[in-house]
């Protein structure tokens, strides 16, 4: 009882954890996945295979552009991340209580990550378009680049050039797309963790693992149509008639239908799913280190 009285004597600790322990283990992800998520974005923005993109990036702008936009992505992690994890295990908390300590099913477990992601995106829709713009940057014409030093100064002249409202530019598709991941990601994790330990028998490392394999591929597979719309929206530039190329998220999927087809949604699968799916393995492994690292020092 002295171990459980503990935590309470903390004060608000017990609250603000699964926010901290989320967005540390977010960000420590994204330090070893950013030049994956580089590429895929250039992918995207119709630059070539990941082959191809990743000589010529090194070849033209230097290796350190394989890290451009890691200040925004860190920013990304600090916010959306911190959201989502720490929202969705509050809100699995409080259904497990009303499900009387039972495992909560799958459509329970879906429904707290769409909130959850939601909330995420919502608070981290600024930080994600910095980091959209700022890799797609070097991609535009040399007149054209907006040439942002880091995250902080990418959201300064947003608000200047733009307004206080463009920080939220196509936060339509990106609460979508983050709904979308999170319900593929959070629920399968949660899911495949009980199948992992109750009907295969595997320890903690090996269920890790394989929780979070599963996890990734399916946060891939629900998200990546979702993802292509709201990076074609973000980086969209006004042509001489200062009109943009799609008036939003739905005339761009109805566009990107009709010219590609449904399999242009996928454009770039290989190196989005290598993007996503070690992300959130290690996002799920640096957070069980965290918490693990946490109870052995009484946290």
């Amino acid at each position: 009882m002295g171990e459980e009285k503990k935590p309470q004597s903390l004060g608000v600790w017990p609250t603000v954890k699964p926010f901290v322990n989320g967005g540390a283990s977010g960000m420590l992800a994204t330090c070893v996945i950013q030049p994956i998520d580089m590429i895929k974005v250039r992918i995207q923005l119709g630059q070539g295979s990941a082959g191809e993109v990743t000589r010529n990036m090194i070849k033209n702008e230097g290796f350190g552009a394989l890290y451009k936009g890691l200040s925004a992505g860190l920013l990304r992690q600090a916010t959306y991340t911190t959201a989502r994890l720490g929202t969705f295990k509050i809100l699995t908390s409080k259904a497990i209580e009303a499900n009387d300590g039972k495992p909560l099913p799958l459509y329970q477990k879906a429904l707290c990550g769409l909130t959850a992601g939601a909330i995420g995106a919502s608070v981290g829709s600024p930080a994600d378009l910095a980091l959209i713009r700022m890799q797609a940057d070097a991609t535009l014409p040399v007149a054209q680049r907006r040439n942002y030093s880091n995250a902080f100064n990418a959201l300064y002249r947003i608000v200047a050039d733009e307004g206080v409202l463009a920080l939220w530019k196509g936060a339509g598709p990106t609460v979508v797309r983050a709904m979308a991941l999170n319900m593929g990601m959070l629920a399968s994790y949660d899911q495949s963790v009980e199948f992992c330990k109750d009907s295969l028998g595997f320890g903690e490392g090996a269920t890790v693992l394989g929780a979070s394999s599963v996890s990734g591929f399916f946060a891939a597979a629900c998200s990546l149509p979702f993802d292509y719309v709201k990076t074609q929206i973000q980086k969209m530039q006004p042509d001489a008639q200062g009109k943009y190329p799609y008036t939003g998220s739905m005339d761009c999927a109805l566009k990107t239908l009709k010219s590609g087809g449904p399999f242009k949604f996928y454009t770039g699968f290989p190196v989005y799913c290598v993007r996503i799916a070690p992300h959130v393995m290690m996002t799920w492994i640096f957070l069980n280190q965290i918490q693990k690292l946490e109870k052995s020092v009484g946290l």
